[in-house]
């Protein structure tokens, strides 16, 4: 297959993701296809994610893989693998570009189901992905709804295997880390349900689960995550059967943690469908928000300090018009609606007559 590198759209554990752009035409190309690559040093982790994805290939939430090739660029020898194209990004853009930097909850609900799903597929086939975070769940087009899936197996490994340990290195993302890979270096599916409970808090909340700076010690807080009882934080603006289904996730010893499986059986999402876009008081920003809810059709106390767009007549637009400005604001509008003034209807020399 002859292609070209494309324009990165994002970055993998081991390599970087552009577009593939055919030189030919292709069956490989019959939709977009984004191109994940690494330098020789990677090769086996990149081959590894390869064959994981190549047997997940018929898991819908799950990224697909069209394939593979080595080649060389710029003198430089790569390996490259094929993969499905997210046009919606992942979750965390999709966070970070929302008015309200979370997500509604029914939003959540179907997001959730998605990785579940997935989750499930990855598990019973023996694998344990290690990364869950919302930088590994893309957004694929689907109708009119984009589909969650699954990406970036370059940490995966099989259920029950041992990872080569290099010293102290500490393997996966430590905001989404599960205690007991903190505490003892153990990764297994169970692990990947506690990342699942931190990814979904953050959907919610649009801040990750456990509080820190971004500039906070690492070691205090992989302290926080590996020893003591403290869990990440609930959301308070989430619904009950949000909340009790974080509490499965979010259990310390991994024997009792619920599995995927177990939480695709959960009222949470079960029961997605339900519409639950209500907007909370919270949901806008502190100078757009409202003191509180209105009780009839012109109980909008706060319109007085909306203003309209002023323009001065007669313009070229509207040559009929006097020299004068709209009014200013709604309720001036509405009030000059019901008054009971007739309103002058004269015919204007100006005005054309249409039939």
């Amino acid at each position: 297959m002859e292609w070209v590198r494309g324009e990165e759209v994002g970055r993998g554990s081991f390599g970087t993701v552009n577009l593939a752009i055919p030189t030919k035409q292709s069956t490989w190309f019959s939709q977009l296809i984004a191109v994940k690559s690494c330098g020789s040093s990677h090769f086996a982790s990149l081959m590894n994610e390869k064959s994981i994805l190549d047997e997940l290939s018929d898991c819908p939430q799950v990224i697909r893989c069209f394939g593979g090739d080595f080649r060389i660029d710029h003198g430089e020898k790569f390996y490259n693998i094929f993969l499905e194209y997210a046009s919606g990004g992942n979750l965390a853009n999709k966070i970070r570009n929302s008015g309200s930097c979370r997500l509604a909850e029914s939003e959540v609900r179907r997001y959730t189901k998605s990785v579940l799903k997935g989750l499930q597929y990855i598990h019973k086939n023996g694998f344990v992905h290690c990364d869950i975070k919302l930088q590994n769940i893309l957004l694929c087009s689907s109708n009119q709804n984009d589909v969650a899936k699954i990406a970036d197996f370059g940490l995966a490994k099989k259920a029950g295997a041992k990872r080569e340990k290099v010293g102290s290195e500490v393997r996966g993302t430590p905001l989404y880390m599960a205690p007991e890979t903190v505490s003892a270096g153990e990764i297994e599916p169970p692990s990947d349900v506690w990342g699942l409970g931190c990814l979904v808090a953050e959907m919610v909340s649009g801040a990750p689960a456990w509080r820190c700076t971004a500039d906070g010690d690492i070691c205090r807080l992989l302290m926080r995550i590996g020893a003591g009882d403290e869990i990440p934080e609930i959301p308070k603006n989430f619904s009950e059967e949000g909340k009790d289904f974080l509490g499965k996730c979010f259990v310390k010893e991994p024997t009792k943690r619920w599995t995927a499986e177990m939480l695709l059986n959960h009222p949470f999402v079960v029961n997605q469908d339900v519409d639950d876009d209500t907007v909370p008081l919270d949901y806008y920003s502190c100078e757009a928000s409202c003191s509180r809810s209105p009780r009839g059709p012109f109980d909008f106390p706060d319109w007085e300090l909306v203003r309209s767009h002023c323009r001065s007549f007669p313009s070229p637009e509207y040559p009929w018009e006097s020299n004068r400005l709209w009014v200013t604001t709604a309720a001036e509008r509405l009030r000059r609606l019901v008054t009971e003034q007739l309103q002058d209807w004269a015919v204007l020399d100006n005005w054309v007559t249409v039939r």
